[in-house]
């Protein structure tokens, strides 16, 4: 698999981190495309403190491991993430800013991350967006609709509590879980939801 990972502004660089690692040690990820907005970038500095530049990212800063991912800068149109001919498989905008959304929701594809997601949607490939936001206005929610009837896949950053999490790290791997489980890659960061046993349940009532 050959996966496209955009990071945008909306706060969640722990989210995008996290998807990387994964990705990169996963067995059947063979490449990741790594694009990040300018305002990505300024998110991983001001949420994780590490500089990286669009061309050349220290990926290592980062924790990962740098020989499968390929960076693009977000202004070259001329990469290959900007063309079907390519064949990337997936793309995961993550975290995905509402002004993302709304440039993906209305076909504008200004930069690389806009014109890749505009591919992934007219070669009917799977493109996932991990939306952080509250409360949600009319306009986003609408937008919402409109990338998810365009074949979209909204899976918003809402990491659950039935795993009873101690740590930040186990409401990341949550989200990043849910994200691999639409790619379709075999990951096993946290339990997976299962009835309680009989005795569980009559001994919490």
């Amino acid at each position: 698999m050959r996966v496209i990972v955009a990071v945008t502004g909306a706060s969640g660089a722990l989210y995008a981190q996290r998807l990387l690692q994964v990705l990169t040690a996963h067995e059947q990820v063979e490449e990741v495309a790594f694009i990040m907005s300018e305002q990505g970038r300024m998110l991983f500095a001001h949420e994780l403190g590490i500089n990286l530049s669009h061309r050349r990212p220290d990926l290592k800063a980062l924790g990962i491991d740098p020989a499968k991912v390929t960076a693009f800068h977000p202004k070259d149109l001329t990469a290959p993430p900007a063309s079907g001919s390519a064949r990337y498989g997936a793309m995961v905008i993550i975290p995905c800013s509402t002004h993302t959304l709304a440039k993906v929701a209305t076909g504008l594809a200004d930069d690389l991350i806009g014109r890749a997601a505009q591919v992934m949607l007219k070669e009917r490939r799977k493109l996932i967006l991990v939306t952080r936001e509250t409360p949600l206005s009319l306009i986003t929610l609408r937008n919402m609709v409109a990338v998810t009837e365009a074949g979209a896949i909204i899976v918003d950053a809402n990491p659950a509590f039935y795993t009873h999490p101690q740590t930040v790290q186990e409401l990341v791997d949550f989200v990043v879980q849910r994200v691999c489980d639409q790619l379709g890659l075999e990951v096993h960061l946290l339990p997976r939801w299962e009835l309680p046993q009989k005795d569980e349940l009559l001994r919490r009532s």
